[in-house]
């Protein structure tokens, strides 16, 4: 996929709104971000008070380099450095100590600040033209589906934001893996775009991926990334006769047909073929989600890949899709 430059005169404007106190959705190679002065407790705020996102939920701050690290956390285990050096810029995401630039705003109220350096030169040039670190969670309303395009933030948050730097589609399309790095002994809290068999190829050990965690990231509310329609998981050789009976029950039922059954008939309301490259699956997940929900769906018939390599970050967000929703 070619990726998309910004203007220079853009990325002024944006590092200009964010020295503003004001919020910027940014491009990067994961999804889009909903942008603020990591260091500006009262713009930190405000990206809480738009996404509707409970300020218990800490926030990932994002940074123009491995060498700044030591500007925004301490204690840094070898481990951590290690996994920096080798996967910055990229979709890893790490939990550290929180240095004392980092307000509480941004943790949640936490001693431990989560970290990255994203791979896409438009947030890269923006974190270099404002020379400070940027929280950014995706830019949505908190549980909805993550946006993969500038119009997609736009759909979704409109005014809300102050400035939308359009840096085209995003490349890997889920969020970065997060690892808690406070201890020499590292475990996946969230997977994402590196998978855990690169990460332990790394370290030359297996890591844990554990079902719940005591430390609070990104992502682990039981309803996440879900789109309007009612997202129900089962095994892909039922996905046709369960999404067929559900239509013939008055469901307006939209498909995630599984690569393996390619080109099978199904009497549904709309269909999405899921592609056999996990990598285009991870791309494609949040657009073919907001596709059906504008196709009017109501309901997603959809299974799990295999939890290998990409397929496990889809198997979270589409467990997460189909998790309960809050009563409201």
């Amino acid at each position: 996929m070619a990726r998309v430059t910004a203007r220079t005169s853009d990325i002024e404007k944006a590092a200009g709104v964010l020295r503003a106190g004001g919020l910027v959705a940014l491009p990067t190679e994961t999804v889009y971000g909903l942008g603020a002065d990591a260091e500006d407790p009262a713009a930190v705020g405000r990206i809480f008070q738009v996404k509707g996102r409970p300020p218990s939920h800490p926030l990932i701050v994002h940074i123009g380099g491995a060498e700044q690290l030591d500007d925004w956390v301490q204690d840094v285990p070898a481990t951590a450095r290690r996994l920096a050096g080798h996967f910055w810029p990229g979709p890893l995401t790490l939990v550290l100590r929180r240095g004392p630039r980092v307000p509480l705003e941004a943790t949640g109220g936490l001693e431990t600040v989560a970290v990255r350096v994203p791979d896409h030169p438009v947030a890269l040039a923006l974190l270099a033209a404002f020379g400070g670190g940027v929280t950014a969670p995706s830019a949505n309303r908190f549980g909805s589906v993550s946006p993969t395009t500038a119009d997609d933030v736009r759909a979704e948050l409109g005014d809300a934001v102050d400035f939308v730097l359009d840096g085209g589609p995003c490349e890997v399309g889920v969020e970065s893996t997060i690892v808690d790095a406070t201890g020499e002994i590292p475990s996946i809290l969230r997977p994402g775009g590196v998978t855990r068999e690169d990460l332990e190829a790394v370290l030359g050990r297996p890591l844990e991926v554990p079902a719940t965690s005591h430390v609070r990231v990104p992502g682990q509310h039981p309803s996440h990334y879900a789109p309007r329609a009612r997202v129900v998981l089962v095994e892909p050789e039922k996905v046709v006769a369960e999404a067929e009976l559900a239509q013939e029950l008055g469901h307006r039922v939209g498909v995630f047909l599984p690569a393996a059954f390619a080109g099978a008939e199904v009497k549904a309301h709309a269909v999405v073929a899921v592609p056999g490259s996990m990598a285009d699956y991870a791309r494609g997940l949040y657009g073919f989600l907001r596709k059906l929900d504008q196709r009017g769906c109501d309901l997603i018939i959809a299974s799990v890949p295999a939890q290998e390599g990409l397929g496990l970050a889809i198997a979270n967000r589409l467990r997460r899709a189909a998790g309960p929703r809050p009563i409201v």
